[in-house]
C-alpha cells in the first residue's frame, strides 16, 4: 500500500467534488464496458442459436461478438488509466481531456455497428418470412 503524505492527503480533500465527479465518470465507463460485453454475447447468441444461417452469418456474429467483448475489456483498461491520470491531474490542478479514449471507443463501436448491420441483413435475407 502506498504511503500518503499529509500534503497529498490535503490535496485530495481540497478537491473532493472533482474527485467524486471523476469516480462517477469512471463508473459510467465501467457500465459502458459491461453493456459492450453483453452486446457481444447477444450478437453471438443470435446466430449460433439457429442453424439456418450460413457460415458467413456465423463468422460475422463471431467477429462482432468477440470484438465487442474485447472492446469492453479495452474500455475497462482505458477508463482505469484515464481515471488515475485525471486523479493526478486534479491534485496538480491540471486538466487534460481524454480524447484518445473517446476516439478509440467511437471508431471501435462504429466498426462493431457495421458488423451488426451486416449480421441483421444476413438474418433477414435467410429468414423464412
Amino acid at each position: 500500500m502506498k504511503n500518503v503524505t499529509p500534503q497529498e492527503n490535503e490535496s485530495e480533500s481540497k478537491y473532493t467534488q472533482q474527485h467524486l465527479a471523476n469516480e462517477r465518470t469512471y463508473l459510467a465507463w465501467i457500465r459502458t464496458a459491461v453493456a459492450l460485453v453483453g452486446l457481444g454475447f447477444l450478437a453471438a447468441g443470435l446466430v449460433f442459436g439457429d442453424n439456418r444461417y450460413s457460415g458467413v452469418g456465423h463468422m460475422v456474429a463471431a467477429i462482432a461478438g468477440i470484438s465487442a467483448v474485447l472492446l469492453g475489456g479495452g474500455v475497462v483498461a482505458g477508463a482505469t488509466w484515464d481515471y488515475l491520470r485525471k486523479r493526478d491531474g486534479i491534485n496538480k490542478e491540471q486538466f487534460r481531456s481524454s480524447s484518445l479514449l473517446i476516439r478509440l471507443v467511437f471508431f471501435s463501436l462504429t466498426a462493431i455497428e457495421l458488423l451488426l448491420i451486416v449480421l441483421v441483413v444476413l438474418m433477414l435475407y435467410r429468414s423464412p418470412f
